[in-house]
């Protein structure tokens, strides 16, 4: 497979080292290229499976190797890739046993989480998650798919903090990564229509926590996630069946 790396002059991370700019501290250029490599793997810019190109990523990123590596080390840790011994690193593919079985766990978490966070959540946490679903709910009216992915994000894990649980939060995000890519992909699914049907369920979310309807909420988030799984396997079968000679966006043939 090839690497999809955009022109260097339509790459949104060539201001992470602004010429002439004020000097950065290390943390805060860390935060930034960490934040623009994990966007540019999870919307599909780079095929799965497919080598990364270290020395394309410098060049759009403007940056030494040696912290493009760190930040694919936190990214291999994520689950977004794997670090091949002396061979650089690849898009980490799933098949779709895998994905089954991580949306159904991360459904499970997410159902839980629901449950405790209507015991938990306090009014204006509930407003903060309003305000996200709003926002979201204007990206998707203006059909910007990146925009309405990061609000969907803010909200599920919103929901997940307001658990008041730090066990269930850290199981959460250590298996957050490795489905985030698929995730985004499962919007794409039937000609946008799963895109309709994920905000109604998110308009059915928003009104079980109001109402803090733990068992009903918990119901929601399961079924929402087994959706949105099912949704990208169909979309990632279908964007196979439309490149032969190419494997599977995603999905590999499972051992």
């Amino acid at each position: 497979m090839t690497t999809l790396i955009p022109d260097e002059a339509a790459a949104p991370a060539a201001e992470i080292a602004p010429k002439g700019g004020p000097p950065r501290d290390d943390v805060s250029l860390h935060d930034e290229i960490l934040g623009t490599l994990r966007n540019h793997i999870v919307e599909g810019n780079i095929a799965d499976g497919a080598r990364i190109s270290e020395r394309q990523l410098c060049e759009m990123l403007k940056i030494s190797r040696t912290p493009l590596r760190e930040a694919l080390k936190v990214l291999a840790a994520e689950g977004l890739v794997d670090l091949l011994p002396n061979r650089g690193a690849r898009v980490r593919p799933l098949n779709a046993h895998d994905i089954r079985e991580l949306f159904d766990l991360m459904g499970g978490l997410e159902g839980l989480a629901g449950r405790l966070a209507c015991e938990h959540i306090t009014e204006d946490g509930i407003a903060k998650i309003e305000q996200l679903h709003h926002d979201m709910y204007g990206f998707y009216m203006r059909q910007d798919m990146q925009g309405y992915f990061r609000m969907n994000q803010l909200i599920h894990r919103a929901i997940v903090e307001a658990s008041g649980n730090a066990t269930l939060v850290a199981t959460y995000e250590s298996f957050a990564g490795r489905i985030r890519r698929v995730r985004f992909s499962a919007n794409f699914a039937r000609k946008r229509e799963r895109w309709s049907e994920a905000m109604r369920e998110h308009e059915a979310i928003l009104d079980a926590l109001r109402r803090r309807a733990g068992s009903e909420l918990s119901d929601i988030l399961f079924q929402h996630l087994r959706n949105k799984g099912a949704a990208a396997i169909t979309y990632l079968a279908e964007h196979s069946l439309n490149q032969p000679g190419e494997a599977p966006a995603g999905l590999t043939s499972a051992s």
